[in-house]
């Protein structure tokens, strides 16, 4: 019995921790693909690029091609780990290994390898920018603009995260399911929220590519950024047709419930 609870207190003090550390890492990646790349704009000017440089120049410099190469290597890290370990036999084998923390490894090894890419990431600073806005008066509203929009995408992502069950996805409930009794959190869900999450882990796609593509100036290190990790969302995850009828049902449903709320509510007041 005490050997029991011992086990139980020992899985909850790793999820916690786990927790902590894949929610600093959220904060530090929207520190990275958000204030840090408009900061730089928010007063018109940019230090991102050296668009004195010739393009035929810039990409003989063997220090933008090293930028590039490291930059290549650390997204090759990243989507590896992500790929290789959302694969089924990979899942099993954690699930067989690590039982219940077999998520909370997973999240735990994305957020080691986003630290890494973000730690070690070069700034190619000796090429020009693919573009840059300098001019007046939009050197200053279109930085403050974009800063506007990724504010905007950043929160629907957290909502999202959230409505998709948040503490499923790092691995919190599995751990408090398994010591409550209660078996996979997973399988409670319906099996179209099944197939849907399989599918579709995070309901972020749309929102992360406003993010990676919109700022105020382009630089060749933002864009092997951007076109690798848009490329990998592109292909790595797609919808089909019965992941798109139970989304729209679910909103359909979503939708006829606020209205009869609304009606009830109004008959409510009536009386």
């Amino acid at each position: 019995m005490a050997s029991a609870a011992v086990r139980s207190w020992a899985l909850c003090a790793v999820s916690l921790l786990n927790l902590l550390f894949v929610s600093v890492t959220g904060a530090d990646f929207v520190r990275f693909l958000s204030f840090r790349a408009i900061y730089h704009n928010i007063t018109g000017e940019t230090k991102l690029c050296q668009d004195s440089t010739p393009w035929s120049v810039a990409l003989r410099d063997p220090s933008v091609l090293w930028s590039l190469a490291v930059d290549l290597g650390l997204l090759a890290l990243f989507t590896a780990q992500h790929s290789l370990l959302a694969r089924t036999p990979v899942r099993q084998l954690l699930q067989s290994a690590l039982g219940v923390l077999s998520r909370t490894a997973y999240c735990f090894t994305t957020a080691l390898a986003l630290q890494i890419l973000m730690r070690y990431w070069q700034p190619v600073t000796g090429a020009p920018c693919l573009w840059s806005v300098r001019h007046a008066p939009w050197s200053i509203w279109f930085p403050l603009l974009c800063f506007s929009l990724h504010f905007l995408c950043w929160a629907v992502i957290c909502s999202s995260l959230v409505i998709f069950d948040y503490p499923e996805l790092v691995g919190i409930k599995q751990v408090y399911y398994k010591c409550l009794g209660f078996g996979d959190p997973l399988q409670d869900k319906p099996p179209p929220a099944q197939r849907l999450l399989s599918h579709l882990r995070h309901p972020v796609y749309l929102e992360l590519v406003v993010i990676l593509w919109l700022l105020p100036a382009l630089s060749l290190d933002r864009l092997l950024l951007a076109g690798t990790l848009s490329t990998y969302v592109a292909v790595a995850h797609s919808l089909d047709t019965q992941d798109l009828a139970y989304l729209c049902a679910r909103v359909k449903g979503g939708t006829q419930l606020r209205a009869a709320s609304d009606r009830g509510d109004s008959n409510h007041v009536g009386k």
